[in-house]
């Protein structure tokens, strides 16, 4: 019986790929070619058409990586040809695909000669509607082909030249397959759409069941009643023989699907942005014909990025695409700019990514977005549920987090808490994937694997190619179609993700409850690849708070006039900066090159919008002035203030011990010994000892970073293992005579990290609370990780580490494996480590990556607790360049640091004080009689009337009451949400220029003053 089966299964294949498949398109006759190769970059179709198109040759090598050659393909119809029944004609175009799966090798789109958009062209996707070309029987249309290299390389992760044009070479990548008119046998192709999806549930069905027998032997009657010399004969007897089986409805308790069509296309990663605008448009292109072929196809979008694109450079798609969302086909969901990272954006990035996105989709589609949407992010911050809450939306999806390597997610429909409360119904597709196909494979994995059986009957499958776009097939519509009331198989209704919420929410009560961060399981080496596109990031969400603070300011006090269009323009540049392959420094070396040279654009831009705003705010004059931008007072200047700077603190004594020098300025006091490490660090106030004993601060160590796969991503537990202490130093000396004094010293530190230059600065300042150490770095290693520690004499249980409006505390200890996967860590500007009584923060301007591991010391029985800083990486893939270079990385370590002083830290550290010349000091727009409530933004309103936005948080993760005044003329105050629309905010209590504000621990609320 095995045997006999097995044999079926085997005949069944062969004849469907050596007869059937070949009978869809029985008749081809080839299109006369010509072409024109662009120079460089891609340019408009417009200009392209009007080029001189030479003579083609078909099978002909083309495209020099990342190149674009343009196509004419011209020719007749032969007679006769798709008028039988159950026929139609159609354009094969095979640019030379290199297997078979899209978005990673060259793609292309079709044009007609008007400049409008045919549809696209890709390994699955490869025909082309004759009467798509306008009617009649002539063929005469364009093809823009690009030659991008495919870096995927099978993911076997090995460098490669091809994600630089510098160095990506100039030989053909391609040849030339098949282009051709030909005939389509529609019952042909149904007749194989069919053995899909009934073989296909068969090898899914369990051995012992009938059902699967029933389907073994209706493949084999249909086998034996079809003509393999005639297979468009007797295609219709083949249909005919499996028409029982596809019939018999599924059970009353299979499992529903919904199924949503989606492309999720990266904003940049193995290909730059550049290309991702033109995926864009050949993945939309082909949604938008499927639409016109299916009405009840529904294609869920996610990135207004993606969209604004095509408004601006594909203005004719965009206007189909606008009738389709009309029509409820082409749907917004996400309700963001891009599809971000989630770990590493400020709070106020991550407040925007929903502004502008939301935003974009009321503005140009009256849709407003209820599903938060992230499919492939890397781990979930705790802070997300407040934020999309405040942004509209209703609803979370994720995938990515099937990625886990140790621990299973329990659930995967649950209501997501957040580090103030605020719970957001959350869904995670058990098809584990993005990208599904329908398979009858993908489909029973979503019915097995869904873990909340017996408490919800529902659940999502986005489905089409992805990453590099494509989107779905109507192969895939076939499936969906079959699969719709199928035995054996679940239920798939194609519907839009909002149809799914709304039935899974009112069926499934009460919900599990998921609290705290969703920490990825993997890709840990994002918070620290690409360390200059993660400076350019911090340094741009600093210098828009500063541009925004001061423009309003100025606008305010002096009339200035506000640059909002600017400033609109410039945040959503960083914003882009933000998707998830870009921030996490997992993108090709095109790609940061271009980041860098954004930020460098971004800081230009903002610099000059700070030049304006404060010598308008400041008047003509020669007085210096500190600005301080900070949510605090510095240098006796308020928060949010101009003045002139307070100087103040006792001087800092320097003395030279043992080869090392001790600084103390009479707030602190440090050792650095003579090999430059922190041999002691004692606060006057509490006269505590920081750093553990017979262990240092300032300790840098260098891992062998060699993870099993993905590389940028990816660092792996076992890096641990390999270690080499920098301990010994070439030279540490004092910037000034140590017998004088000085309101700050510096330790200047060299040493060899490998092969690498280490110059490290270690200063105090007078009045400071923190010790600053600089690591300039000429990186020259290679699959390396260097990190940054200090051993503390500190009892943690446990790590606060910043996050979006607030912080999130981790175990120090292993207890579970839910622990011991966290052995990386995200933080933002700080970090801090405490036992009762006593802490110690350590704050950063660029650096994400942390870990924090606690020791019993056997001599005195203790607890160390050491803080390391991951500051730079070198993996080889996709950028086999990463990180090499000169690096600056900036900490600050504060001992006797409790949480308020960590936060306070953290903005001192990223936010410079500024020095400008005027007439005047400037009073700061608000006050805020608490320091626990934090003001993270303040700007002008979106709507252009003038009235001021406060963005403010409670910092402390405690409740905190406190008055927020505006010190202008204000005529009402009012909560509103982070699209500035009113808004309920408990523990707000508004009046006519302040508010009263009791808020819950890490509360955001958003309020407008109407001027």
């Amino acid at each position: 019986m095995h045997d006999d089966r097995r044999l079926t299964e085997v005949r069944l294949d062969r004849f469907l790929r050596d007869r059937i498949t070949p009978a869809v398109y029985p008749r081809t006759v080839p299109l006369t070619l010509s072409s024109w190769d662009a120079p460089d970059e891609p340019v408009p179709a417009l200009e392209a058409l009007r080029q001189e198109f030479t003579p083609q040759e078909h099978g002909a090598a083309w495209g020099r990586p990342w190149s674009t050659k343009w196509l004419r393909l011209q020719g007749e119809v032969p007679d006769a040809w798709g008028t039988s029944p159950g026929t139609s004609v159609e354009i094969l175009v095979d640019l030379g695909f290199s297997g078979d799966l899209p978005g990673f090798q060259c793609e292309g789109i079709a044009w007609r000669s008007d400049g409008t958009i045919i549809k696209a062209i890709s390994p699955r996707n490869q025909y082309i509607p004759l009467k798509l070309l306008g009617g009649g029987m002539a063929v005469d249309f364009y093809v823009e082909a690009a030659a991008n290299p495919d870096l995927s390389q099978n993911w076997t992760f090995a460098a490669t030249p091809y994600g630089d044009k510098a160095t990506s070479g100039s030989e053909p990548k391609y040849r030339l397959g098949r282009i051709a008119i030909a005939e389509r046998n529609q019952t042909v192709w149904e007749l194989q759409q069919d053995i899909l999806a009934l073989s296909g549930l068969m090898h899914e069905l369990p051995m012992e069941l009938p059902r699967r027998h029933e389907l073994l032997r209706a493949l084999e009657r249909m086998l034996d009643i079809m003509d393999p010399d005639d297979v468009a004969g007797t295609a219709a007897a083949g249909r005919a023989a499996l028409a029982e089986v596809l019939s018999r409805p599924a059970y009353a308790s299979a499992h529903q699907l919904v199924a949503t069509g989606h492309a999720h296309i990266d904003s940049a990663w193995l290909w730059p942005v550049r290309e991702t605008i033109r995926k864009c448009a050949r993945t939309f292109s082909n949604a938008v014909a499927l639409m016109d072929e299916h009405p009840d196809f529904v294609f869920s979008c996610s990135s207004a990025q993606q969209l604004a694109w095509m408004k601006e450079y594909y203005p004719e798609l965009f206007e189909r695409i606008r009738d389709k969302v009309r029509a409820g086909q082409f749907v917004p969901v996400g309700g963001m700019w891009v599809e971000s990272d989630s770990n590493m954006p400020g709070g106020e990035a991550m407040a925007r990514q929903f502004l502008e996105g939301q935003s974009f989709f009321l503005a140009e589609f009256g849709a407003e977005c209820q599903e938060a949407w992230l499919p492939d992010t890397f781990g979930y911050s705790a802070a997300l549920p407040q934020i999309i809450k405040a942004a509209g939306s209703r609803w979370f999806l994720t995938q990515k987090i099937s990625w886990n390597q140790v621990n299973r997610m329990p659930h995967h429909t649950f209501n997501w808490e957040g580090i103030d409360g605020t719970r957001v119904f959350t869904h995670f597709p058990p098809v584990d994937s993005y990208n599904s196909d329908l398979s009858a494979k993908d489909l029973a994995h979503a019915e097995r694997n869904y873990r909340d059986h017996g408490h919800g009957t529902t659940s999502l499958v986005p489905f089409g190619y992805g990453d590099g776009g494509g989107g779905p097939t109507r192969e895939m519509l076939a499936a969906a179609q079959r699969t719709a009331d199928l035995e054996g198989s679940p239920k798939v209704r194609v519907g839009s993700a909002a149809s799914f919420f709304d039935r899974a929410q009112a069926e499934y009560e009460p919900l599990p409850v998921w609290v705290g961060e969703m920490y990825l399981e993997l890709h840990r080496g994002t918070y620290t690849s690409q360390a200059k596109t993660k400076l350019g990031n911090r340094r741009s969400e600093h210098l828009l708070r500063e541009a925004e603070l001061w423009s309003a300011t100025a606008a305010v006090r002096a009339g200035h006039s506000y640059p909002a269009a600017e400033l609109k323009r410039l945040w959503q540049l960083v914003l882009l900066q933000q998707f998830h392959d870009i921030l996490p420094g997992s993108a090709i070396a095109w790609v940061h090159q271009d980041a860098e040279r954004n930020y460098a654009a971004v800081e230009r831009g903002l610099e000059a919008i700070i030049t304006d705003a404060t010598a308008a705010a400041l008047g003509s004059g020669n007085r210096e002035f500190l600005l301080n931008a900070a949510p605090h007072e510095r240098l006796g200047v308020p928060a949010l203030a101009v003045a002139e700077p307070v100087r103040s603190g006792t001087p800092v004594t320097v003395t030279e011990a043992d080869g090392g020098f001790i600084l103390d300025n009479g707030i602190i006091r440090a050792v650095v010994d003579a090999n430059g490490l922190l041999a002691s660090l004692m606060d006057h106030a509490t006269g505590r000892e920081a750093i553990a004993a017979g262990e240092s601060g300032n300790l840098l160590e260098m891992h062998r970073d060699t993870p099993n796969e993905w590389d940028a991503w990816d660092i792996d537990a076992f890096y641990r293992r390999n270690v080499v202490r920098l301990v010994e130093a070439r030279s540490v000396t004092l910037e000034r005579d140590p017998r004088g004094e000085s309101p700050n010293a510096v330790v200047v530190v060299e040493r060899m990290a490998g092969s690498s230059a280490v110059t490290q600065r270690i200063a105090l300042d007078a009045g400071a609370g923190s010790l600053a150490i600089t690591t300039a770095v000429d990186w020259r290693e290679s699959e390396k990780l260097l990190k940054l520690g200090f051993a503390l004499d500190v009892k943690a249980d446990r790590s606060a580490a910043e996050t979006q409006f607030g912080h999130v505390f981790r175990p120090t200890h292993l207890n579970t494996s839910w622990e011991a996967a966290k052995f990386e860590i995200c933080a933002h500007r700080w970090i801090h480590v405490a036992e009762p009584g006593y802490g110690v923060a350590i704050s950063n301007v660029s650096s994400y990556g942390h870990d924090v591991t606690r020791n019993v010391r056997e001599d005195d029985g203790g607890t160390t607790t050491t803080v390391r800083v991951s500051l730079l990486r070198a993996p080889k893939f996709p950028d086999p360049g990463a990180d090499q270079g000169r690096h600056e990385l900036h900490v600050t370590i504060r001992p006797g640091a409790t949480i308020a002083d960590a936060v306070e830290e953290g903005y001192r550290t990223n936010l410079a004080p500024r020095v400008a010349r005027g007439a005047h000091g400037v009073e700061p727009l608000f006050t805020v009689a608490n320091p626990g409530l934090v003001i993270e933004a303040v700007k002008l309103a979106e709507d252009g009337s003038g009235d001021v936005i406060v963005r403010l948080y409670e910092s402390l993760g405690e409740r905190s009451a406190g008055r927020v005044t505006a010190n202008f003329p204000a005529h009402g105050v009012q909560a509103v949400d982070l699209l500035e629309r009113p808004a309920a905010a408990p523990g707000v209590a508004t009046g006519l220029d302040s508010a009263e504000l009791t808020l819950r621990p890490f509360q955001l609320v958003t309020l407008r003053f109407t001027r």
